[in-house]
């Protein structure tokens, strides 16, 4: 990379964002203002034109700070460059050389010709490794027999003699010794034993107690995501995610539990237990929420067809009135720079009732109702890229 490929990026980010107004009024014309819904817009834009996509993530990384410090990988340039008008990111930087720049060659390489150079590579090591080892073997064979052959027959001849006196004073000794040693053997293998016990005792005292978990109105196991926080007297709480369906396990040698169990469609619940008379394997019901069911449902639900304009005028009828005026709505972000954005009452709605793909990745971390309203609702757009 060059600081000629950084200032390059930066004429292709002002090509993207005049790609994008030709068609689109966003929020503000200079794209490293955008926020929210102009970038999911933005993203809608390019899946249709390129056939790719990038994260919120790498647009907070690459399109909100200028001049960029380090370059986005080559199928993100090829892919903002196909935005832009243009077959590639090398034809793009081609179309827009500086005074004095030289494109080389090398840059045009693809990556099947750099995969294909570099098994070449291994296999010209590979065959010299090989033709070097026969060699050294062959060499060395002879050397090692010899030497052999010497020590061999000279011991045979020099200390015969010596071996059945030394054999018998090692026969009045060894009772004694023998006692000592199986004296030691016992008293290590004893410790050993100890020292494992110890070791292991948790594991070998403590029992895992299983919870699965039912829908309370249908009587089926809950489909959707769980977390379960268990609270221990002075620590912090231990936070644990079930999947749909599945039941929690939970390995202790406590005596008691307290557990804090939340859902994005049902109604929070603490359990405690003295697990001294607790059945081993349990099953907890969990009541549907119903603001947090219909705020989930109205979130996620696709709207397409010929009836679409009625039902998102529908939607959103019912999300106003769901919602309160002075509600508090974040969005939660990826990046570590920007990783809240507030957004008020409409601008959510707006945002939840539009057709769009990013709508199916979705997720509602928390909601809040007071006085038969949803005050708080804190919500993430999980990020899929794909740039193929």
């Amino acid at each position: 990379m060059t600081d000629l490929d950084l200032l390059h990026f930066e004429q292709l980010k002002k090509d993207v964002q005049a790609q994008y107004l030709k068609e689109y009024t966003p929020s503000y014309d200079e794209i490293s203002k955008w926020k929210g819904i102009d970038i999911i817009y933005f993203q809608e834009d390019l899946r249709k034109k390129a056939k790719g996509n990038i994260s919120e993530k790498s647009f907070y990384t690459y399109f909100k700070s200028s001049p960029v410090t380090k370059l986005p990988r080559i199928d993100m340039l090829n892919l903002l460059s196909i935005y832009a008008g243009y077959d590639s990111w090398y034809e793009f930087k081609k179309t827009h050389l500086f005074a004095g720049e030289l494109l080389k060659d090398e840059d045009k390489i693809t990556d099947e010709e750099a995969s294909q150079l570099q098994n070449i590579v291994s296999e010209v090591n590979i065959a010299d490794s090989d033709e070097i080892k026969p060699q050294n073997s062959v060499s060395d064979a002879p050397k090692l027999n010899d030497l052999q052959k010497n020590n061999t027959e000279n011991q045979y001849i020099n200390k015969n003699s010596d071996n059945s006196e030394i054999a018998q004073k090692t026969l009045i000794k060894n009772p004694k010794k023998n006692y000592q040693k199986t004296a030691w053997i016992t008293a290590t293998a004893i410790f050993v034993t100890l020292l494992g016990l110890l070791g292991f005792k948790d594991e070998i005292f403590q029992k895992t107690y299983v919870y699965c978990f039912t829908d309370a109105d249908r009587n089926l196991s809950v489909q959707r995501d769980i977390e379960i926080k268990v609270i221990k007297e002075n620590e912090s709480p231990i936070l644990y995610r079930i999947k749909p369906g599945e039941c929690f396990r939970y390995p202790t040698k406590d005596k008691t539990l307290k557990m804090q169990i939340s859902s994005t469609t049902y109604e929070n619940l603490e359990i405690n237990r003295n697990l001294e008379n607790a059945p081993e394997e349990e099953t907890i019901e969990l009541k549907p929420d119903d603001y947090k069911m219909a705020l989930y449902y109205f979130s996620i639900k696709d709207i397409n067809g010929e009836n679409s304009e009625q039902l998102i005028k529908q939607k959103r009828k019912q999300l106003e009135s769901l919602i309160s005026n002075n509600a508090v709505i974040t969005q939660v972000y990826d990046s570590d720079i920007y990783g809240l954005e507030t957004l008020d009452k409409e601008d959510y709605i707006t945002l939840v009732t539009t057709p769009t793909t990013s709508l199916k990745n979705l997720n509602v971390i928390e909601m809040i109702k007071a006085k038969g309203k949803i005050v708080s609702i804190k919500f993430k757009i999980s990020s899929h890229e794909n740039n193929k």
